[in-house]
């Protein structure tokens, strides 16, 4: 199927998980006139497989799957899908007792069946009619995607749950995947390509030891792999999980081209010969930018006003129907509808720009970094940005997320679909990542910038008074610009205005048990190209604790910087945060007359190659003063350095929950 280069605008999961919940229900009524028949012969040799010893966390295993890829001479691919899971666990049940099988108008469902064999009795077939058919894209506006949901009755502890289908489809790019590795263990894989005579293919394992294919006279390649561990999911910080899964990827050529292979060059000129009559500016367009400009004196005024137009002016809404996966609308048609996709957006945006003389690129990019690799030629991503070409009478002192490319020059990259992210930043999940530049002659991989930390930037302030009776009263300020103020913008702006304070008073129960939120207000909320501020009153009436003539007092009282490790298991996966950073906290504490230090917080003092950390806490008359700064310097931390960064986060955690110990002074 062709991928969809959409944004990161999606319906909220809750509301994804009540629609998918409504179908599973729906198809209860369905299934519950499940047939019994006799298994086939692959699922019958496979069903009574034993099953290893897993720790009590492993709800289910997959006992066998199959993936078989038949290529034609016209370049039809028929697909065979077979999987068989043995329950463990309750909670498996909704994960593995529901099958959904994606199609459109370039890929049919020739045939979909699945059953559930108890280890007595008989076996429970569905099939094609028991299945549900619904749409597959809840941003679209319209889309052939859709999808087939079969529900597989009694899919309990105990029980094998199985499935097969088969696929038929016409592709675009001759490209394949073969994704192994999942969240539970894999006891047999298989995979087998079959090419016509004729034509040749590339493979590349990627987190995964190479395996060798079994290659016969007929053109087919076959793979089998054994005893798959599980990827390990719920620790914090892991990267994305097609950026750690092991694959097969393939690429593959018909005869013509069987000594051109595919590369990140012939990736970039395929899509420019696709898209070259999609950036055609229309008079009502060169007008509007005329309009837009004629008050900017300068190129980057002008180029700012083209920019804050798309984000404000143009909604995403997906259409996409066969080829529309790949091919955006005509910059007029985007226009004219003041809505598009991705890539819809950012071919209007370059379009507006050439008017005023400013060249720009497509860059087709996964939102999820690590996915994309440079030895590993693919359109299979999910997301299109512009790359602007910046002039030289341009000053990029404020413009971050550009590259100099020897080859292009000077090079903002810029999304058009988040409006939360203004120009000169991109968002934290494009960040360190890379990116293929589409050219006229064809593509380059460019890896985009980690922006520096003072560009993802929050201040916190606050001023405390504390009573005789351990009291707190608060007064807190925050400014944030960056990653940390789109981040909020986004859960601010999906919150109806009603419900707003419940965000702060979550934030404070973090470190708070009992407190009442007094006065909240947003600064900015809707100007992307401004500070984001927050202020917010409060009181917690048993902050400090007495202890005869001691109190007892916590100087950092707001703000967390948590990564937790297993102290049993060694973590396997790098450590990767959303983007670098800078915090930091400035908070004063007003006693009660009469106190004086007994025991003080030392200070922390922490700077290695990811992060530079330090607190102090201070004592100045009867105010007490806690000072400390976050400063995080990349993205992603090797698991070579965990050790080093745990010993870190460790460290700032005791901070954290330091007291300062005061004693009562008699007058």
């Amino acid at each position: 199927m062709p991928m969809t280069w959409s944004s990161k605008l999606q319906l909220p999961r809750q509301a994804i998980k009540a629609f998918l919940l409504g179908c599973i229900v729906a198809l209860a009524a369905l299934t519950a006139g499940a047939r019994s028949h006799a298994l086939p012969p692959w699922l019958s040799a496979v069903v009574h497989e034993p099953v290893p010893s897993y720790p009590a966390s492993t709800v289910a295993v997959v006992l066998f799957e199959q993936k078989q890829v038949t290529v034609d001479a016209s370049g039809h691919v028929e697909t065979l899908h077979r999987m068989a899971y043995k329950i463990l666990r309750p909670e498996a049940h909704d994960s593995y007792g529901t099958l959904i099988v994606p199609f459109d108008s370039e890929t049919k469902i020739k045939s979909i069946n699945a059953w559930s064999i108890p280890p007595t009795g008989d076996p429970y077939e569905v099939g094609a009619k028991e299945a549900m058919e619904t749409g597959i894209s809840p941003d679209a506006l319209y889309s052939d995607d859709r999808q087939k949901i079969l529900s597989i009755p009694a899919a309990d502890p105990g029980n094998v749950v199985a499935y097969e289908y088969v696929q038929q489809e016409r592709p675009y790019i001759h490209e394949k995947n073969w994704w192994f590795q999942q969240t539970i263990p894999v006891l047999k894989a298989t995979f087998s390509f079959q090419l016509p005579p004729g034509w040749r293919m590339n493979s590349h394992w990627v987190n995964y030891s190479e395996s060798k294919p079994q290659i016969s006279d007929a053109g087919n390649y076959a793979w089998d792999l054994a005893n798959i561990p599980a990827l390990p999911h719920g620790q914090d910080f892991m990267p994305a999980f097609n950026a750690v899964r092991g694959r097969l990827a393939i690429e593959y050529y018909q005869p013509e081209n069987a000594d051109d292979p595919v590369t990140w060059q012939s990736l970039g000129l395929w899509y420019a010969n696709l898209t070259k009559d999609s950036r055609q500016a229309t008079p009502e367009i060169q007008q509007e930018v005329a309009q837009l400009t004629a008050n900017a004196p300068t190129t980057l005024d002008k180029i700012r006003a083209i920019t804050d137009f798309v984000h404000s002016q143009i909604r995403y809404v997906a259409i996409e129907v066969g080829i529309g996966g790949f091919l955006p609308h005509s910059a007029d048609v985007v226009f004219q509808n003041r809505y598009g996709d991705c890539k819809d957006m950012t071919t209007l945006l370059s379009a507006m720009l050439a008017q005023i003389g400013v060249k720009s690129y497509y860059v087709l990019i996964d939102a999820h970094r690590g996915v994309v690799l440079p030895d590993v030629p693919t359109l299979h991503v999910d997301h299109a940005i512009l790359a602007i070409q910046l002039p030289k009478d341009v000053p990029t002192g404020n413009l971050y997320a550009t590259v100099d490319d020897p080859k292009l020059g000077e090079l903002l990259f810029f999304d058009s679909t988040d409006s939360y992210c203004p120009l000169g930043y991109i968002p934290a999940s494009l960040q360190d990542n890379y990116g293929l530049v589409v050219t006229p002659s064809g593509g380059e991989l460019i890896k985009l910038p980690l922006l520096p930390p003072a560009t993802n930037r929050l201040m916190r302030t606050a001023q405390f008074t504390l009573t005789p009776s351990g009291a707190l009263s608060a007064q807190a300020q925050e400014v944030r610009w960056g990653a940390p103020a789109e981040e909020l913008r986004w859960q601010f702006l999906d919150t109806a205005p009603k419900d707003r304070a419940k965000i702060f008073e979550s934030f404070l129960s973090t470190f708070l048990t009992d407190f009442q939120l007094t006065r909240a207000a947003l600064g900015n909320l809707d100007l992307s190209d401004k500070d984001l501020t927050e202020t917010y009153n409060f009181v917690a009436p048993n902050y400090a604790k007495q202890a005869g003539d001691l109190l007892l007092v916590r100087p950092c009282v707001l703000g967390e910087k948590e990564l937790t490790f297993d102290s049993e298991k060694p973590r396997e996966y790098p450590v990767e945060f959303p983007t670098s950073t800078l915090d930091t906290d400035q908070f004063s504490i007003t006693l009660p007359p009469g106190y004086a230090p007994e025991q003080m917080p030392p200070p922390v003092n922490i700077s290695d190659a990811f992060l530079d950390y330090k607190s102090r806490t201070t004592l100045v008359g009867n105010v007490l003063q806690y000072t400390r700064s976050y400063e995080l310097k990349t993205a992603v931390v090797a698991v070579k350095d965990l050790p080093q960064l745990k010993l870190d986060f460790q460290a700032i955690s005791r901070d954290e929950r330091e007291l300062a110990v005061l004693h009562h002074v008699s007058p």
